[in-house]
């Protein structure tokens, strides 16, 4: 039976597509004894309860579940737990069409006062733990107790429920350093009365692949190392365009490198080693310019096990299918994830930590993790999941679900759970899920001193909730914590469908970055999905759009110009009102340009408010995308430097700038689209900057295997893959361009203001250079521009070109150019002609000017 009914709060129920004739009736049975059939009278209640039709609407909320009855309970409602039916039945009580109940409304309605209840879980007071578990649908609940983590239960502890908050509690003494559970009984749409024995959804820590909830006061002296409470972020932020992010995977960041010991390669503890080769890359970022690292998920996840995991060692020739089948046999037993697979949200990942089956040794670990890149000079982000869950049901690894069924977890119109995200959506929209979200996040900022976080999928979330919790963390923090997400508008909460989002264009105004795919895709070409003749036949502004033709497909100076625009509207921030002078001479704000048919290319109301990148963990990386895209014959040299134009144009525009680890060090995974569970082979890392891993084998089939007539040529390539010397150039141009970003707030502005009176775009309009994007400066006046002007200029063409600027100025070489550690020789050799007012460019090469 489908739950199409929605319990909309206290009383009233919402019951689309059913009929508006007959009696209407609520069932229900603690027992789950109920037996319904249409034609038939209800067999097995223990209650029932008249409803009567309604004129009110449902709440704006629940609209999109379409028009039906509204119906209302005459009496006081009944306790929520047990099995519940609506039925319309005829005069004569025969039942013409039934359905179960989505309870969520109910359960946010009677129990609201949940919401302010500050801590669920477990709380230390005097070597006694105090248990708090919210579940108000269960019958009963108990918790048990464990010496250890391997040993069996040593005590039983019933709980009792509050009333009002539908909170279960329960003591126990001398439990510090033990481990629990808790035991529910509950009922179960799918599965009926169950009991079940679950983790705790607020666990702070877990024993071996999360089989027991670890009690600990994260306060406690004792899981604290030396100089914890001491610890600060370096002060590199005064705004939030001031932030250059590097994203990257604790297991990535070790596992491959030779100078980290052993035992810790792979680990926390691997930050710890600071003279290994890793370490002293994260200093060079940070002394360069880098302010943040952001960690892909650090929290508890489900899919890699804690304990005995494989490493395979593929090999075979650069276009084998050997490597990814061995990867494909052993993805779910190996020791790899990117971790997008939530289990405990606010416990730190077991695999990471030296010893997994300590409950206290991953949480010292992870705050050594965040020492050791504080005190390298970076901020920690941590990447965060809490659009869904890896598993529901009754699942062993499903634990909200498990708690309260069918509350966490965001339903469809028949009651089944919403999966547009990849897995089980969570609800953010019910209060006890945003409260999970907001209060996880609070600890991490108060107890692990997260710097920023980076939100997955943020647009499956309330703006309301997003606001809620910003206001939370930098309470717990003390101070700003920084909040970017994807703000991807897409699903079944799609265009407001069910709340205002958390997506690119509904953040306008709050201060919370979303990522940008109109500058990212201009770019790179084409679009994120991108698969077949696509991957080929869509070039980008820095590899080769109509100047440098890869024969694949023909292209107009038409789609160029297009694409210049667009590389601006990322440099200008995607700044809503700011103005620019278009490829066709009208001069329109950017919210008037048109991005992807249907989307406004400027979006954002403030700098801050964006975040610009063409490459993360998803998809290709941009050395595999040039592979394909950049004609063949291209040498290996400008292969890096298309590398570094399209980093240039990161760190110039305006907002928050964003690269993937080794993005700098021109990594590959083989042309992999999407290397999640692609094992340490083909996400391997080299910090003695050797191999950038281009040709290790084909990628795992199942995401790329319809394209591997297209690959297996490229990677067989010997000529596609760089040298050590491309990769050491495309590191220190990298580091360069940190560096003039670093130099001057010009390329951080502050506000959209600032942006529109000191931001003008040369070589625009009609009749200008299509391959060269330029734009000046202003600094008069401003705190920390640190020159007079500035004018940068990005010549993605293979020939020297040059363009108007201004006349009388006294434009020199920014001082990284010209030092004489500068990497990009050829950048030296750019002129300014004062006289003419003109700006002379080598190819492929991005100069910066300084007044």
């Amino acid at each position: 039976m489908e739950a199409r009914a929605l319990w909309l709060d206290g009383r009233r129920i919402l019951w689309p597509g059913a009929g508006r004739d007959g009696v209407f009736k609520l069932y229900r049975s603690e027992g789950a004894s109920l037996r319904i059939e249409a034609g038939s009278r209800v067999r097995g209640p223990e209650q029932s309860f008249a409803l009567a039709s309604v004129k009110a609407l449902p709440a704006a909320r629940y609209r999109y579940a379409g028009d039906g009855p509204v119906l209302a309970l005459a009496s006081e409602p009944p306790p929520l737990f047990g099995q519940f039916v609506l039925v319309r039945e005829n005069s004569e009580g025969v039942v013409q069409e039934a359905s179960t109940l989505q309870i969520a409304g109910a359960l946010d309605a009677r129990y609201a006062a949940a919401e302010k209840e500050t801590r669920l879980g477990v709380a230390l007071s005097g070597g006694t733990a105090r248990f708090k578990l919210w579940a108000p649908t269960a019958r009963q609940a108990a918790v048990c107790i464990y010496e250890n983590a391997g040993s069996p239960a040593s005590a039983l502890m019933q709980m009792r429920m509050d009333h009002g908050t539908g909170i279960w509690a329960a003591r126990a003494k001398a439990a510090e350093g033990k481990y629990y559970k808790y035991v529910v009984d509950v009922f179960s749409p799918a599965a009926g009365l169950v009991r079940n024995l679950v983790t705790d959804p607020y666990s702070v820590s877990l024993s071996t692949d999360s089989a027991r909830s670890y009690i600990a006061d994260l306060g406690d002296r004792k899981l604290k190392p030396t100089g914890w409470d001491s610890t600060r972020p370096p002060r590199t932020l005064a705004a939030q365009p001031d932030m250059s992010i590097y994203e990257l995977h604790v297991r990535d960041f070790s596992i491959n490198d030779a100078t980290v010991s052993p035992a810790n390669r792979g680990k926390y503890t691997a930050f710890k080693e600071t003279g290994s080769a890793g370490m002293q890359h994260l200093r060079a970022l940070a002394r360069a310019g880098m302010t943040d690292v952001h960690l892909l998920p650090v929290y508890d996840i489900g899919s890699v096990p804690e304990h005995g995991c494989v490493m395979p060692k593929p090999e075979g020739a650069a276009d084998s299918e050997q490597q990814q089948a061995l990867i494909e046999k052993t993805k779910l037993s190996d020791c790899y994830n990117w971790g997008y697979d939530p289990y405990h949200y606010s416990a730190p990942e077991g695999s990471y930590s030296t010893d997994p089956a300590d409950g206290a040794r991953r949480i010292i670990e992870f705050r050594e993790m965040v020492m050791a890149l504080h005190n390298a000079g970076l901020r920690v982000g941590m990447d965060v999941v809490y659009n869904h869950t890896y598993r529901a049901g009754q699942d062993e690894k499903s634990v909200l679900d498990r708690i309260v069924p069918g509350y966490y977890h965001r339903l469809n119109g028949k009651g089944e759970i919403e999966s547009s995200t990849c897995c089980f959506n969570t609800a953010t929209e019910h209060r006890m899920m945003a409260k999970l979200m907001i209060d996880s996040a609070e600890l991490w900022a108060r107890h692990y001193k997260i710097d920023s976080f980076r939100f997955d999928l943020m647009g499956h979330q309330p703006r309301e909730a997003m606001l809620a919790l910003q206001a939370r963390v930098n309470k717990a923090a003390g101070r700003h914590i920084n909040l970017i997400g994807e703000g991807w508008n897409f699903g079944e909460v799609a265009n407001g469908a069910r709340f205002v989002q958390a997506s690119q264009l509904s953040l306008n105004g709050t201060g919370i970055g979303t990522f940008s795919d109109r500058g990212r895709d201009a770019v790179r070409g084409g679009g994120a999905g991108d698969s077949g003749d696509k991957m080929i036949t869509q070039q980008g502004f820095i590899n080769g759009l109509v100047y440098d033709p890869n024969g694949s497909a023909a292209h107009s100076a038409e789609e160029l110009l297009k694409a210049s625009d667009m590389v601006k509207v990322g440099l200008a921030g995607s700044i809503r009102g700011y103005r620019m002078q278009t490829w066709q001479g009208e001069v329109r704000e950017l919210q008037s340009l048109v991005y992807g048919g249907d989307q406004p290319a400027g979006y954002a109301s403030q700098p801050g408010e964006v975040v610009n990148y063409v490459e993360n963990h998803d998809n290709q990386t941009l050395y595999d995308l040039n592979v394909m895209r950049l004609p063949r014959n291209t040498s290996s040299a400008d292969r890096a430097r298309v590398q570094v134009l399209a980093a240039a144009i990161n760190a110039f525009s305006q907002g928050v700038a964003y690269y993937h680890a080794g993005f700098d060090i021109l990594r590959s995974k083989s042309l992999d689209r999407n290397s999640f569970e692609s094992g340490d082979w083909f996400n391997r890392l080299d910090w003695s900057y050797q191999d950038n891993y281009f040709g290790t084998g084909l990628p795992p089939a199942a995401d790329n295997g319809k394209d591997f007539a297209l690959m297996k040529p490229l990677l067989a390539d010997a000529g596609l893959r760089p040298s050590p010397a491309d990769i050491a150039f495309a590191r220190d141009a990298f580091r360069d361009l940190l560096r003039i970003r670093a130099s001057s707030t010009l390329f951080r502005m502050r506000t959209a203001e600032d942006i529109r009176q000191r931001l003008r775009f040369l070589n625009t309009g009609i009749g200008q250079v299509p391959t060269v994007v330029a734009a000046q400066l202003d600094g008069s006046g401003y705190a920390g521009a640190g020159f007079r002007s500035i004018v940068y200029l990005i010549n993605v063409g293979k020939e020297e070109a040059s363009i108007a600027g201004a006349a009388g100025k006294q434009y020199r070489l920014h001082p990284v150019h010209t030092a004489a550690t500068a990497a990009d020789k050829r950048a030296a050799t750019a002129r300014y002609d004062s006289a003419a007012g003109s700006f002379t460019v080598p190819p492929r090469t991005a100069v910066v000017f300084v007044e």
